[in-house]
This record gives C-alpha cells, structure tokens and sequence, in this order.
C-alpha cells in the first residue's frame, strides 16, 4: 500500500494561505503532508517563503489527524543543531505525536544567508551526521555537552521533550548520502523515482524503514493553463540535486532555466486533470518501492481546487491503483 501526502509548498503561498491549506488536505483524505524549509523561492515567480516553524505550530493546532514533516530542514547553517532539536521536540508536543523531521544537508539557495560560505557536499554530509548526533542526544534528556568538528554545545537541555521523541529522515540523493540515512536515519526522502537510491539506503541498515518520495503535479481543467503554470513555477525541478543545491540566488536559476520549455515540463510532470496521468505519474516511485509519496500542486492559488479535485478524484483514483 502507497500512503499519498500533500505538501505544504512554503515558496509558492502566504503563511495563514498554508495552514488553511493542510486543514483542507485532511478534511480531503490525505494521508500524511510535508512542508519545505525555505529562506527563498526556487523562482521569483512563486513569489513567497515564510518561516516554514511557525507555518507548522499553527498547523499543528488547527489540524487534528494528518501528520506533518519537515521537508526538509537543513541543520547545520541557518539553524544550529540544538535549535533544530528544540524546534521539533515542540512540534511533537504541539501535534500530539503526529510529528516527524525531515533533515538534509542543505541548499546554497536558502543556507547562505548566514554567511560562512558554501562548503563542499562532503562537508555537508559530515555536518549532517554531526548534527544528527547532537539531536538525538538533546532527545535523549538530561545535559548535553559536545565539541566536535563542525559544531560546540555548551550544557543544553530540552525541557519540554514529548514521551516519544520524532522520527528522523533524512533526504538523499547519492551513494554517499544513502550511507548515511541507513546508519542514521529512521526513515529515507527522496525527490527521485530512483530504486538504487532505496537499495542503497537498505544495504546500509535502512530495510524495512519507510521510504519517502515527492512528487510536483499542476492540476488544471485546462491542461494547457497547467502547463503554462508549472513552467512559470516549476522548470527548476528537472536539474537535478547537483545543480539544485549549489545555486545562491532565485536569479540564478531563472538563468540556469531559461532554456527549459513549456513541453520540457510537460513531460516531467503530469499537467491537466485527467487522474489518469496523476496516477501514472506516480507508479515508478511505487514500483521503486516508496511507501509514502508527497504531491506538491504547482501554484498558491490553485490549492483550494485541487484540494476538492483530490477528495472526489484523484485520491480515489491513487487508491485503486495503488491500495
């Protein structure tokens, strides 16, 4: 059985827009939901990025069963770990246990504010477990010190820890970082329909932990309106994790896109409103063997549509196909 989540897309809407949001996904029978870490927009087209923290407390408090997630949090720049510790401990609480955190190692785009400059993926990896480290100790209870290579901790506690500490994934796109999530992790993300990325995470120590994957989709009744808005919001998703990661600025990837076409995107990402093509869209990250897959719909406003198109179609739809 494939579980369908629905993502809180914090680049493309408001904050009060995203927590009315995810209140609609869970009244429309998504089974879990997913919300970005953002500092900027991929693209200056979508126009938003609040503080991903606040969106999720006040989401915590106005929803009652769907769980939420990071997706995904980088701790290591913006937010020191022991923050990041703090934070998600909280929001376990505030959810009542529906809370699990995403981490990865982080994008250029949204991490270079701080200032320190963009080090290498192999730093960030080595700061990632750092970080990992220093997190699940501060959820153990009790006093923390730490001096390590990348990070100090100075006597910090948690004095409000949940009876059940978040899960922890961790997102991956190589050898590298699958290494990583299968010795560390409790759960795998990934943004590609690609099985070596879950054997990988397996021979590591990861078999038989969920596996998480997201998928972007533009729901429209008129296909050609869809593509015309994933396009405008969305033809950054195709360069891959390597480009991705390392560009700083959302002008930037206007620059890095401004080749890609309408029909480039078309054919990445299912446009119109045929459940047909959503369904396919989805099935290699089923036949990869994802046991959780997270819809992004392209476009701020056009969430409350797809919201109802979800509840008495699509959904519907994923779960014949998939149940």
């Amino acid at each position: 059985m494939v579980h369908i989540g629905y993502t809180m897309m914090t680049e493309q809407a408001g904050p009060r827009e995203l927590v009315g949001h995810v209140v609609r996904a869970e009244e429309a029978g998504y089974d879990f939901s997913v919300t970005s870490d953002h500092y900027f927009p991929w693209l200056r087209s979508q126009g938003h990025s609040p503080y991903a923290w606040s969106v999720l407390g006040a989401a915590a408090q106005a929803t009652s069963r769907i769980p939420l997630m990071t997706y995904v949090t980088c701790p290591s720049f913006r937010y020191h770990p022991a923050v990041v510790a703090q934070k998600a401990a909280t929001m376990q609480l505030l959810s009542e246990g529906r809370f699990r955190l995403g981490l990865g190692s982080g994008e250029n785009l949204n991490e270079h504010v701080v200032g320190g400059g963009w080090p290498s993926a192999d730093v960030r990896h080595e700061m990632l477990e750092e970080a990992v480290e220093i997190i699940r100790a501060l959820f153990r209870g009790g006093h923390v010190n730490h001096r390590g290579n990348h990070f100090d901790v100075e006597s910090a506690r948690l004095w409000d820890l949940p009876d059940e500490p978040p899960q922890i994934g961790l997102a991956v796109s190589g050898e590298q970082s699958c290494e990583l999530a299968g010795r560390l992790a409790d759960l795998v993300i990934a943004t590609e329909p690609k099985a070596g990325l879950l054997d990988a995470f397996d021979r590591r120590g990861g078999e038989g932990k969920p596996r998480v994957g997201q998928l972007p989709v533009c729901y429209d009744p008129d296909r050609e309106t869809a593509i015309k808005r994933a396009h405008s919001q969305f033809r950054w998703f195709g360069s891959g994790w390597k480009v991705n990661s390392e560009l700083p600025h959302p002008d930037a990837f206007e620059a890095a896109t401004q080749f890609v076409t309408p029909d480039d995107v078309a054919e990445s990402i299912p446009c119109g409103d045929d459940p047909y093509d959503f369904v396919e869209a989805v099935r290699p990250y089923a036949e990869a063997g994802f046991t959780e897959i997270a819809l992004v719909q392209i476009g701020g406003d056009s969430q409350p549509e797809f919201l109802d198109w979800s509840a008495k179609t699509l959904l519907p739809a994923l779960s014949d196909a998939f149940a």
